[in-house]
């Protein structure tokens, strides 16, 4: 007789009651983190929804801006970040670049009738600069936290415990802005060990370069208002106008480097 069996890696792993009540309390803690992310954009970072919030692109930005000062701003060590906050992070900056796929312009595009004319229709288009930009940016993260996954298993050098002896922590600030004190073997790092942190800080400033040459091709193609502009008290518009031209130079200057990364 035969019979019909499943094999092992074609098992869906079994799932206890309690795990699968764990994760749906997760999956709606998450859905209520995501709802109040979007109304916040929403209402431009005014909960009490008096009219008086920053624009949505403003609010989008800071939103950005926070999300990534929370998670990088606790990496204090050359070490992997730790998963849950990689999640989080992946997860939430997730939520916040999806905005961005509804952030279009008119296109026209060329369409053939059922007469078998051609017409010109407009159509929607995810912004040029956003299509470009972002997945450079995305390109730039993983680069980043991949930088600190290579610490991984690493043992040449490692970090003194908070509550370590005072004369093996060194000189600290105070608990509030206590960082972790770095120690290497008596005899110092080796020479591979050297060249390869050598590497990683190489590759750590290729990515600011890359960021920072993006940042200012857009701030070079960003319009100010002219009114605006004459409007701002004469020492304020002479630095400004000195800033305009020097971040168009910058711009071109460093341009290469972000079209090395767009088509790497």
């Amino acid at each position: 007789m035969e019979t019909n069996t499943t094999p092992m890696d074609d098992q869906e792993p079994v799932v206890s009651e309690n795990d699968r009540a764990s994760l749906i309390k997760v999956k709606r803690h998450e859905m209520e983190q995501m709802k109040e992310r979007f109304a916040k954009l929403l209402l431009g970072e005014d909960n009490s929804g008096g009219g008086k919030g920053v624009s949505s692109a403003l609010a989008l930005s800071n939103a950005i801006t926070n999300l990534a000062a929370s998670a990088f701003g606790e990496q204090h060590k050359l070490a992997p970040m730790p998963e849950d906050r990689k999640r989080r992070w992946r997860r939430e900056v997730g939520w916040l670049l999806s905005v961005t796929d509804y952030i279009v312009e008119f296109v026209a595009s060329q369409q053939t009738s059922k007469g078998g004319s051609n017409m010109e229709v407009m159509m929607t288009k995810q912004r040029t600069d956003l299509r470009m930009n972002i997945p450079a940016l995305k390109k730039l993260d993983a680069m980043l936290i991949g930088c600190l996954d290579n610490f991984k298993g690493q043992n040449q050098f490692w970090y003194v415990s908070k509550d370590a002896n005072e004369s093996e922590k060194g000189v600290q600030r105070s608990d509030k802005w206590w960082l972790p004190t770095v120690k290497v073997p008596p005899e110092g790092l080796s020479e591979e060990s050297r060249k390869w942190m050598q590497y990683q800080k190489d590759c750590v400033n290729q990515v600011l370069k890359a960021s920072m040459a993006i940042n200012a091709e857009i701030l070079a193609e960003m319009e100010i208002p002219e009114d605006y502009i004459d409007d701002l008290p004469k020492v304020i518009l002479q630095l400004v106008r000195e800033a305009r031209w020097t971040c168009r130079l910058t711009s071109i200057k460093t341009r290469r480097v972000a079209a090395r990364c767009k088509s790497g």
